[in-house]
């Protein structure tokens, strides 16, 4: 077995990772050796799907301010955000934006060439900074084409990591496959960055890349450090029908409109106040609802639906604020937005929770640090506000960057290779190859999907998660029979879906956990059987430990430094 040696180790290649590492060699000045591990190629992570905007206080002059967007976010997180956490954000995001613009961001202008903002649902100021609506491709781009101005750095393009390694606390190893060639090898370095996304492929209706099924959090997870709050998942609301590709909120907050099948906007009876630009977790609801008393639409895959219309926006206002939502519509579902409404309904598109780590994203192992999606600071509490995520990501790979770097930059002994854990895992991965069960993991698979979109979806309840949580369980027995049928270690997409099987299972026993044991309605979180807020019991967040008998779950106070706890009107 291979052993590689770095400074520092960045996992993931997606906003969050590529901002990490190149503040990992602005902060060095390139003398850091940094290697960057993707289970795909760089330029194609998931926060290229990132369309509508980055969220940001560019024009205090007009009205806007820091502690305007950051009661937006305390507000639209239902009081279950850290306050102190917040308050960098909003602090550190305008910052962002400018870097960005520096490094070649093509950001939308106004006829002054100032940068262009839009309104986004929560936000009660228009401060969606945005490339049109392929802002995260955009940034992606800038990102990567910055970094290559270094040399320092390795790239581990299509290579999938399987197991973290933490000795006495510290971090000491990550065993991975070159995909390309089959090769095992242990990675070692001073410092780990995990930014490997989210784990909303849970769901079989959903926004996400097929790749994004929540390694890196699970991986932590397993070396003892705790996932926080997992049990709040985000549905956007404009998921298209039946593909669930994404319908950016940008379409909404250019002046889309959201109808029943009574042609009425019925968010008149949920947010009278905005809307259409109300939060996701409201609007989500609320198209539920609709659907669920039958004045939604039927789509001949069997999905209710309601109608997202824009064709009162017009061709030019389409064309140039939302070319790529046309195209996509016009490409999937053959219906061109100038002319008719598309069908839309809620979609898991976004993990609130995510790894346990402190407000400079540094995580319980020393050494090993985590950011964007995969990171649960408590920036978003129990609802994330749109713009707020591709920020996030570019202001903790920011942070977490600067903070690896020098940690690295000091002398320390790494500690022994971890040969044994490495050469068990490697042990463990060739037991699945050579697995000649009868069960066939694509279906646990589909099935998992499944039971999540049925019963852990937009709307909650006890025996729903009970009946969910026991299947689940069930699957996992499953899972220990399975067959493949690729045996090689090179290119076995067979191999690497199992793995990622393994993976979500695991995670979606926490979720379900969590939603059993949070007796209340809050944020992304929305149970039928508890339909209200409950500050008294449930002003916390859920830390989930893994143990040898199963997951341990325990339960932290929120950070309130300005804003108590008030009912939320949109």
């Amino acid at each position: 077995m291979q052993t590689y040696t770095h400074d520092v180790l960045i996992l993931g290649s997606g906003l969050a990772g590529l901002r990490a590492a190149l503040e990992v060699l602005r902060a060095s000045r390139g003398d850091l050796d940094l290697a960057i591990l993707s289970k795909g190629q760089l330029m194609r992570a998931h926060s290229v799907c990132a369309e509508g905007g980055t969220g940001a206080v560019l024009h205090p002059e007009e009205g806007d301010s820091l502690d305007l967007h950051a009661w937006d976010t305390v507000k639209g997180s239902d009081f279950l955000a850290d306050q102190d956490v917040v308050m960098r954000f909003v602090e550190a995001a305008p910052r962002e934006i400018l870097h960005l613009d520096h490094w070649g961001t093509p950001w939308s202008r106004r006829q002054d060439g100032r940068l262009d903002q839009r309104a986004f649902g929560g936000h009660t100021f228009p401060r969606a900074t945005f490339a049109a609506d392929k802002t995260g491709f955009f940034e992606m781009q800038a990102l990567y084409d910055t970094i290559q101005q270094y040399r320092s750095v390795a790239r581990y393009e299509e290579w999938m990591a399987t197991r973290m390694i933490v000795q006495d606390g510290v971090f000491a190893g990550l065993t991975a496959w070159d995909l390309k060639t089959g090769e095992f090898a242990l990675l070692r370095a001073k410092a780990l960055i995990i930014a490997t996304g989210g784990c909303c492929r849970l769901y079989g209706f959903t926004t996400y890349s097929h790749a994004v099924t929540g390694d890196g959090m699970i991986m932590a997870y397993r070396a003892g450090i705790p996932l926080k709050d997992m049990e709040f998942v985000q549905f956007h609301p404009t998921g298209l029908v039946p593909s669930g590709i994404l319908i950016t909120e940008a379409a909404r907050g250019e002046g889309g409109h959201l109808m029943n099948r009574d042609r009425r906007r019925f968010l008149e009876d949920y947010a009278a106040k905005m809307m259409e630009l109300a939060p996701r977790d409201i609007i989500s609801r609320a198209e539920m609802t609709e659907i669920e008393a039958g004045r939604g639409f039927v789509h001949p895959s069997g999905l209710g639906y309601v109608e997202l219309d824009l064709t009162h926006l017009g061709r030019d206002r389409i064309n140039e604020r939302l070319p790529l939502i046309r195209e996509v519509a016009i490409k999937f579902n053959g219906i061109d937005p100038i002319d008719g409404p598309l069908p839309v309904r809620p979609a898991a598109h976004y993990s609130m929770g995510g790894i346990s780590a402190d407000i400079n994203g540094q995580t319980p192992v020393a050494g090993i640090w985590a950011a964007g999606e995969a990171a649960c600071m408590s920036l978003h509490g129990a609802n994330r506000l749109g713009t707020n995520s591709t920020a996030e990501c570019l202001v903790w790979g920011a942070i977490t960057g600067r903070e690896a770097a020098l940690w690295a930059s000091r002398e320390r002994a790494l500690p022994d290779p971890p040969l044994s854990e490495a050469a068990e895992e490697q042990a463990r991965l060739a037991g699945l190859l050579a697995a000649r069960g009868p069960e066939n993991h694509h279906q646990i698979r589909a099935r998992l999907r499944h039971l999540m979109d049925e019963k852990v979806g937009v709307y909650r309840d006890a025996q729903g998660l009970a009946d969910a949580l026991g299947e689940v369980r069930e699957l996992r027995d499953r899972m220990s029979r399975i067959h493949l049928d690729d045996r090689s270690w090179v290119y076995n997409t067979d191999l690497t879906a199992a793995v990622e099987v393994q993976n979500l299972l695991d995670l979606a026993e926490l979720v379900i956990m969590g939603a059993l044991e949070r007796k209340e309605s809050r944020g992304g979180h929305a149970r039928r059987d508890y339909p209200d807020r409950d500050d008294e019991r449930h002003l916390v967040h859920t830390q989930a430990t893994y143990s040898e008998t199963g997951p341990q779950l325990a339960y932290t106070p929120v950070a309130i430094t300005t804003w108590k706890p008030v009912e939320r009107k949109y």
